[in-house]
């Protein structure tokens, strides 16, 4: 079972937005047994490792963190770019979870909502 939530505002901002915290422009949330696999594309102005879109999380809305995936280095040339994280356990009856970003410099940016059914 697979779902897919894309950030289609995302496309209308301008690049220099994207020199803050990174942006997600789509998430592809799939289940596999009793856990779930996070796929999640997301933009941002890597210039190096000074600054860097660094990692993003998987939360509850209660800000519970479910999973964390850690981005070891800077894509400054491959944007938007797509990591996963799998092994996700999800407490049951949830209906959504919080995918937060977040980079070197600004920290956590805008929260990125995605419905599972």
């Amino acid at each position: 079972m697979k779902f897919t939530c894309t950030a289609l505002f995302a496309a209308l901002i301008s690049t220099a937005a994207f020199a803050d915290s990174p942006v997600i422009v789509a998430v592809d949330a799939g289940k596999s047994g009793s856990t779930w696999r996070f796929d999640v594309t997301l933009k941002h102005a890597d210039t190096g490792w000074d600054h860097y879109a660094d990692g993003w999380g998987v939360y509850l809305k209660d800000g519970t963190e479910l999973g964390y995936r850690v981005l070891a280095h800077p894509h400054v040339n491959e944007q938007p770019f797509t990591r996963s994280l799998g092994g996700v356990s999800i407490p049951a009856g949830t209906k959504s979870v919080i995918i937060k970003p977040r980079d070197s410099v600004h920290g956590v940016g805008a929260d990125f909502e995605v419905n599972l059914r």
